[in-house]
C-alpha cells in the first residue's frame, strides 16, 4: 500500500481527505459527516476493530497525565474514554472539559459518563481544535486521542494546544502511527483497507466512513515528522513512546 502525506499536496488550497483531494475548506464538513454517522456506534467499533487493545493503549496513555493537573482539556473527547480515565483516577478537584467539533458525538459521551454514573468534573464544550473557545494559559495538561489526524491544519491545531496550555503545562498525544516491522505493516495494511471497512458495514451501517479512517491513519505523519511539528509548535523535552510495534504512539512535550 502506497503512503501519501500532506507534504505531497501541490497547493494550499487542497487536503487530503483519506487519499483523496479535496477543498481545503471542505474538509471539517465532511470528517464531521464521519462521526455525525458512526456516533451511536463509535465505541462499539473500537472495541470490535483493535479487539479490545485501544483499552490498553488508553490506560497507558492516561497514566501520563500529571497527578496534580486540575485542570485538564481533552480535545476530540467525543465519547468521553480519556475524560472519563482521567476524573475517575485524579484528585478530587480535577475539572476536565471535553471539547468536540461533533455535536453527535458529545451526545454520546455525557450519556456515557451518565451510565457510568460520573455526574460531576466534566464540561462539554463544542469547539474547534485549530480554534479553541478558550483563553490563553488556561489548562494543565491538554489531551488529544485519535483525533488530530483528522483536522484539517495539524500545525495551527497545535499552536492552539501551546496558546491555552499554562507554563510548565503538558502536551499528550496518542495517535497511530508508522508500524516498525515491514511483515506487521504489510498484515496491518490487509486487516485496515480489507477487513475493517467490512466491519463498519456490517457494525456501524458505514463501510465509506471506516475506509476514511483506515487511509487517514496511512496520511497522518510518522513519529519522527510529527515530534518535529510539535518543536515547532514550541513545545519543549518532545518525545514519544511506540505502542504495539508503532501501531500507535503516545507523543508528549511541555509547555515552558
Amino acid at each position: 500500500m502506497q503512503d501519501y502525506c500532506p507534504g505531497l499536496l501541490m497547493n494550499n488550497n487542497e487536503t487530503f481527505f483519506g487519499f483523496k483531494k479535496v477543498a481545503r475548506g471542505d474538509k471539517a464538513k465532511m470528517v464531521g459527516n464521519v462521526f455525525s454517522s458512526v456516533a451511536s456506534r463509535y465505541d462499539l467499533m473500537n472495541n470490535v476493530m483493535s479487539f479490545g487493545i485501544h483499552h490498553l493503549w488508553k490506560n497507558q496513555f492516561c497514566d501520563l497525565v500529571p497527578k496534580a493537573a486540575e485542570n485538564i482539556l481533552d480535545v476530540a473527547g467525543g465519547t468521553g474514554d480519556i475524560a472519563l480515565r482521567a476524573i475517575k483516577n485524579g484528585p478530587a478537584k480535577r475539572k476536565v472539559t471535553i471539547c468536540d467539533i461533533n455535536y453527535e458525538m458529545l451526545v454520546e459521551g455525557k450519556n456515557k459518563a451518565i451510565d457510568q454514573g460520573v455526574l460531576s468534573g466534566l464540561n462539554y464544550i463544542q469547539g474547534d481544535a485549530e480554534d479553541l473557545p478558550f483563553a490563553d494559559n488556561s489548562f494543565d495538561c491538554y489531551t488529544i486521542a485519535f483525533g488530530i489526524r483528522n483536522v484539517t491544519n495539524i500545525d495551527k491545531a497545535l499552536l492552539e494546544s501551546y496558546r491555552v496550555l499554562k507554563p510548565g503545562g503538558k502536551f499528550l498525544c496518542l495517535e497511530f502511527s508508522k508500524v516498525e516491522s515491514g511483515h506487521l505493516a504489510k498484515l496491518y495494511d490487509l486487516y485496515s483497507f480489507h477487513i475493517i471497512p467490512k466491519f463498519g458495514g456490517l457494525i456501524a451501517g458505514n463501510e465509506d466512513a471506516y475506509r476514511y479512517l483506515s487511509e487517514s491513519i496511512r496520511q497522518f505523519p510518522d513519529q519522527e515528522k510529527f515530534s518535529s511539528m510539535i518543536k515547532n509548535a514550541g513545545y519543549s523535552n518532545v518525545h514519544y513512546r511506540n505502542l504495539n510495534c508503532g501501531i500507535v504512539a503516545i507523543h508528549m512535550g511541555y509547555k515552558i
